[in-house]
């Protein structure tokens, strides 16, 4: 007969929750920045190869994350954030000057810019000289950049080419806002 001592033991095979779970750190450490792509693929490969917990512990401990109540803080603090930049966005249009749009009647487009010759001339440096124009076209404003060198955003977004605009929208050429109205 023989004794217990006389047979292998192996370790316990890590569960697949622990390997998972080590992985999901590895990915959400590099995905914020604190590992490099190098690190994360060498990681990741011995937490393939891992057959400790201890080994996965090492590979994850400068990656921990905060508890419960830090995760709650920052939750917080980036709704508060995000809520406060709407506010200040929202405050700000409504102090911006309106520009009404054209009746819609398939007339010329409305130039824009430092150009004596333009439909709306905007003395301003930031402004090009044949900056953009805006037209009607199948029932919809279409704001178009004529390649001005400031740029021309629609609701913080630059055009590229061209944009369908509507009433409420912000506009900016240049440094120049405007929120757009209707009739």
């Amino acid at each position: 007969m023989t004794s217990s001592s006389e047979f292998h033991t192996y370790p316990a095979r890590l569960s697949d929750a622990e390997r998972d779970r080590a992985l999901g750190l590895l990915r959400d450490g590099v995905a914020a920045g604190r590992l490099s792509h190098d690190t994360f693929v060498r990681r990741m490969e011995r937490a393939l190869m891992a057959r400790h917990p201890d080994e996965l512990a090492a590979l994850t401990s400068d990656l921990r994350t905060e508890g419960r109540l830090a995760r709650a803080v920052f939750g917080t603090v980036e709704a508060v954030s995000g809520f406060t930049v709407r506010l200040r966005r929202a405050w700000q249009a409504e102090r911006l000057p309106k520009l009404l749009l054209p009746q819609p009647g398939g007339g010329p487009p409305l130039r824009i810019g430092r150009d004596p010759a333009s439909g709306l001339r905007l003395s301003h440096e930031t402004v090009s000289r044949v900056h953009a124009e805006l037209s009607s076209q199948g029932g919809r404003w279409v704001l178009r950049d004529l390649g001005s060198t400031n740029g021309t955003t629609v609701n913080g977004r630059r055009v590229v080419g061209a944009a369908v605009v509507r009433a409420g929208d912000q506009v900016a050429f240049g440094q120049v806002a405007f929120r757009l109205a209707g009739h």
